[in-house]
């Protein structure tokens, strides 16, 4: 575990310590692209801090790999595939943010990282439930690659208010490592090093270095930084299945054969959502499903009324009570689960219904009224 938490230290601090850089960088050579029609900010924003959460990617991955408790991982090339799949991303996000590249070409760049990626080791191969194996390398590719895409996506969509996809995935990565870690004891195995734990604890580590410049108000916005984030998070779900033995598993054998798959849709279980309800408008309206707009989840709530940081902290909440529940159903039974996790859920539910807009509208109502009857 002291490895673990070093390592994200050192994505953290690498990736705190570059991004001040990368937006001094920016604005000394005017890299700040123009206000968008789909954009909530009232001033321009640099846009590039994708490029400091890559770097603190890859330093910690570099720094793993002259680790002695870590070797085991690099016996493989996956973490090396993990590596220069994210870079590759940042390079096309980096791109997109400078010339704003239309879907298909952003769409055909995303399928040849993916597939380069899947072609060295980060791919589905089997599914670790009763033995199921997919049934040919190219099916496997493609498989591979539908995930990974769509995950990415999936994760881009809800960059859209300040800290909210930095804050999302790190409190996904955290409950994938907790995961990945306890899935690892559960199964006795001789060394806690393994590589999918390793992906997630840096990605919780860029995430929370680059959340210090993005939370409300941001300084940074990360750009095509989310895609990358995205990637990251899809291959850790994929290495995962690789994880897991199902001969010793027992009774546990389809739940935690099943995790790997839940995990990741858990964690992104609202930015999925808001990919599939948006994409569907945009096509029912003759857009494309790729096109950029205001009509996404958080964007609704803005203009009904609520805060920004009140949508980014609820959607937090949201996302952390589904993730860990996620992961304590590999210990715990359903309606332990359920009973646990319902005193949160209240809590949430609560939370939310305070930021309910029309609330809000009352309470100023009733303030202005209480002025004029002051003022006369």
């Amino acid at each position: 575990m002291k490895v673990y938490l070093l390592l994200m230290l050192v994505a953290m601090g690498v990736t705190a310590l570059s991004t001040p850089l990368v937006r001094w960088a920016t604005i000394r050579w005017r890299i700040i692209p123009g206000l968008r029609e789909r954009d909530i900010q009232t001033v321009p924003v640099p846009r590039l801090g994708g490029i400091a959460m890559t770097f603190g990617l890859v330093v910690a991955l570099l720094v793993a790999s002259r680790i002695p408790y870590m070797a085991p991982v690099y016996a493989t090339s996956v973490p090396w595939a993990v590596m220069w799949g994210a870079v590759g991303m940042c390079l096309l996000g980096v791109v997109d943010d400078l010339l704003e590249l239309d879907w298909f070409t952003k769409l055909a760049g995303q399928l040849l990282i993916a597939g380069l990626m899947a072609a060295n080791g980060v791919q589905l191969v089997s599914f670790p439930i009763f033995g199921l194996t997919i049934g040919s390398s190219r099916l496997s590719l493609f498989v591979t690659v539908f995930v990974v895409v769509a995950i990415i996506n999936a994760v881009n969509f809800i960059d859209g208010l300040d800290g909210l996809a930095a804050g999302v995935v790190a409190i996904g990565a955290s409950a994938f490592f907790a995961y990945s870690y306890l899935l690892t004891r559960f199964m006795g195995a001789a060394s806690y090093a393994t590589t999918a734990s390793l992906v997630v604890i840096a990605l919780l580590g860029i995430c929370l270095g680059f959340l210090w410049f993005n939370f409300h108000p941001a300084s940074i916005m990360m750009g095509g930084g989310a895609e990358t984030l995205g990637l990251v998070l899809a291959s850790a779900g994929i290495i995962v299945t690789g994880q897991i033995d199902p001969t010793v598993l027992g009774q546990q054998q389809v739940l935690a054969g099943l995790m790997p798959i839940i995990l990741p849709l858990a964690v992104i279980v609202v930015p999925l959502g808001d990919l599939l309800v948006t994409s569907l408008r945009r096509v029912l309206h003759g857009k494309s499903p790729f096109h950029a707009d205001r009509t996404h989840f958080h964007d609704n709530l803005l203009r009904r009324g609520h805060t920004h940081r009140g949508v980014v902290v609820i959607l937090y909440l949201w996302t952390a009570l589904v993730s860990f529940s996620a992961v304590a159903l590999l210990r715990f039974t359903w309606t332990e689960v359920l009973m646990w996790a319902a005193a949160p859920a209240v809590v949430v539910l609560v939370l939310t219904a305070s930021e309910f807009p029309g609330r809000h509208r009352r309470a100023r109502e009733q303030r202005a009224l209480t002025t004029t009857e002051e003022q006369r």
